[in-house]
């Protein structure tokens, strides 16, 4: 329910604000009809000044009149205002009250200018049709006002302005009067008609909106499903692929092993039988001694992608126990290769002792150190500090940094997918088995990384019970 009436609201108000504007822009083209309309009488009262007026009121005898005069200066007068009101404040309330009182004097002006001609109150009924324009009821109540009042005043002081004769019958002024009301009546339900149908119309055009708006959320979850259902489509795939890769590489890791280690034991009693014969051409040939070192080295890569393959396909449930960090740190920066970049370890030696797989997190260690190391350029001094912070009830933190030249942003989500990797040497299962470790220990790990600054690996762990170093 409450999402719904939210709806309803929503509507109702997006249908006032169409009814708003809707409104406004009436008022606005209403205004500068009236405006034109205002020039317009201005011009054609002057035209009857110069031609009707002088035989409306001097007889057969055609002479300038006075009210030429007052065409021109009291009709300008008249004009001017709601004119200049029209152009710069167009659907003011303002603006249309001047001009249904402008309207209803300029109806005055021209009865006077044509000697009160009959024909010429029809003027004061197309006014009044003319401000209905506006859909505004308000606007025909002081236009009327001026009416009465006019034609009482004039009835009074100068009745052949008005009526066309001296001596008018005293109840002309109700007739007038009559008729003009009732012709307000019908324009007044026009009003309130042109105002109830804008509405249905402002309501009509909100329930569309919302309607539309509606189709497009619902377009864009459909995308949105549509893109996830892919998303485990093509994961679901990858994972079947990997499940494959897992088996085939556990297998033949298996039977790779055993030949691996019988070449790299036959290549060692090789090279220690070449060392102590030390005579024979063949035997001091030096590239005997490298190709001998070639082939210890490439068997050891071998046996490095066979681990990696080993582990990834194993994924073995860690067992938890009290392990010091400290220590663990150092037995793995003890596993990797001599270099010249320097790692610190900067894990607190009163730190308090976590609960974690020994074997798994030596072996997130070293391929993260080992990483690190990788990504510092050779022409640098590089250094990779790894540290440790913990409290009780909180979460533990490893922190990994090196100075290194950063890793491409374009690249930083997808460094934990299997098989991807931008070295020319290596699996892309280092950081992989380095994720999948972590995540069996119901933790994480993100990485921030700034090009051509260096990379920081943040390993954060569930708060596990803690014991105390001694």
């Amino acid at each position: 329910m409450n999402g719904l009436e939210t709806s309803a609201t929503s509507t109702s108000s997006r249908a006032e604000e169409v009814f708003q504007e809707h409104r406004q822009g009436v008022l606005a083209r209403t205004d500068r009809l009236m405006a034109v309309l205002m020039v317009a009488q201005w011009l054609f009262g002057i035209v009857v000044a110069l031609t009707l007026s002088p035989y409306g009121w001097e007889g057969r005898i055609k002479t300038p009149h006075v009210h030429v005069y007052a065409a021109v200066l009291l009709g300008g007068a008249i004009s001017s205002l709601p004119v200049a009101l029209a152009l710069t404040r167009p659907g003011w309330l303002g603006t249309r009250l001047v001009v249904g009182v402008a309207q209803m004097l300029w109806s005055a002006l021209l009865i006077h200018l044509t000697g009160g001609r009959i024909e010429t109150h029809f003027h004061v009924f197309g006014s009044l049709a003319f401000l209905a324009f506006y859909r505004d009821w308000r606007v025909l109540l002081p236009a009327t006002i001026v009416v009465a009042a006019d034609h009482l005043v004039r009835q009074l002081f100068w009745p052949e302005s008005v009526y066309g004769i001296a001596n008018p019958e005293w109840w002309r002024f109700l007739e007038h009067a009559f008729w003009v009301v009732f012709e307000d009546t019908v324009l007044v339900i026009g009003c309130l008609e042109g105002v109830k149908e804008m509405r249905a119309i402002s309501q009509r055009t909100a329930e569309v909106e919302a309607l539309s708006n509606r189709e497009k959320e619902k377009s864009a979850e459909l995308d949105r499903a549509l893109h996830k259902i892919q998303q485990s489509q093509e994961a679901l795939v990858r994972a079947e692929k990997l499940a494959a890769v897992g088996q085939l590489a556990a297998s033949v890791g298996h039977e790779l092993r055993n030949p691996l280690a019988a070449v790299r034991n036959a290549n060692t009693y090789i090279t220690k039988k070449i060392a102590g014969q030390g005579v024979g051409a063949n035997l001091t040939d030096p590239k005997i001694k490298q190709f001998l070192t070639v082939i210890d080295r490439e068997v050891s890569v071998c046996t490095k992608i066979i681990a990696d393959l080993l582990d990834f396909a194993r994924e073995r449930a860690p067992v938890i126990q009290p392990c010091p960090l400290r220590p663990l740190v150092d037995d793995a920066i003890a596993v990797l290769p001599e270099s010249k970049t320097r790692i610190v370890n900067a894990v607190p030696e009163d730190l308090p002792v976590p609960s974690l797989d020994r074997d798994h997190f030596r072996q997130v260690l070293i391929n993260l150190l080992q990483n690190a190391v990788e990504a510092i350029p050779t022409d640098r001094d590089g250094e990779v500090v790894i540290r440790a912070e913990a409290s009780e009830g909180e979460l533990w933190r490893i922190i990994i940094s090196d100075n290194g030249s950063g890793i491409p942003e374009e690249i930083v989500g997808k460094i934990f997918e299997p098989l991807f990797t931008t070295k020319s040497k290596g699996t892309g299962l280092g950081l992989a088995i380095v994720a999948g470790m972590i995540k069996a220990h119901k933790g994480s790990i993100r990485v921030d990384t700034r090009a051509g600054e260096g990379t920081r690996f943040t390993i954060e762990l569930p708060s596990q019970p803690v014991f105390n170093a001694a």
